[in-house]
């Protein structure tokens, strides 16, 4: 299935892979490739048991995506270990480590989806025409249930910072 003009990139109507994602609804699996101590994987099993955030970017060596990285990383600083964090994106984990570093995030970790981008079919943020993640976010609970859900309706604009932190404190 896909979504045709469920967002826009710089003002033209793209199309989204997969069923969007609603709230109450049990998250889709999550198998997402990231670089500490060798290569490992990051899935859906392995964050629950606290709130976690999921950040969706395009890229993480662009503007806007930096912006909301930087952003989330700040707003959940006084959080400490009570939440999970995941900025996810199509860079390749060594990229994505290398820009967590040089910006000094700490409080979230970083998941690629580069190898067959599972997440972006999954969780319907493949965009079609570019092969790029949109830009979403997404709160799940401690059991794994959507408590969020946020498909950003112009790829280059920031999300709802608030409501996504109200969700992932509520």
């Amino acid at each position: 299935m896909s979504r045709s003009g469920a967002v826009t990139f710089k003002g033209n109507p793209v199309t989204l892979a997969g069923e969007a994602v609603a709230v109450g609804q049990a998250a889709p699996a999550i198998s997402l490739s990231y670089v500490k101590d060798g290569f490992k994987t990051l899935t859906l099993d392995e964050l629950k048991g606290k709130p976690t955030l999921l950040s969706v970017v395009p890229s993480l060596d662009t503007g806007v995506c930096a912006i909301q990285t930087k952003k989330f990383n700040e707003k959940l600083a006084g959080m400490g270990d009570s939440v999970n964090a995941v900025t996810v994106s199509l860079d390749l984990p060594f990229a994505q480590g290398r820009f967590c570093g040089a910006e000094g995030i700490t409080n979230m970790r970083v998941g690629s989806d580069y190898r067959d981008r599972a997440f972006g079919n999954q969780w319907g943020t493949l965009i079609e025409e570019l092969l790029i993640l949109c830009r979403a976010v997404f709160v799940l609970d401690g059991e794994g249930k959507v408590k969020h859900a946020e498909y950003v309706s112009e790829v280059t604009s920031e999300p709802d910072y608030d409501a996504a932190l109200a969700a992932l404190k509520g």
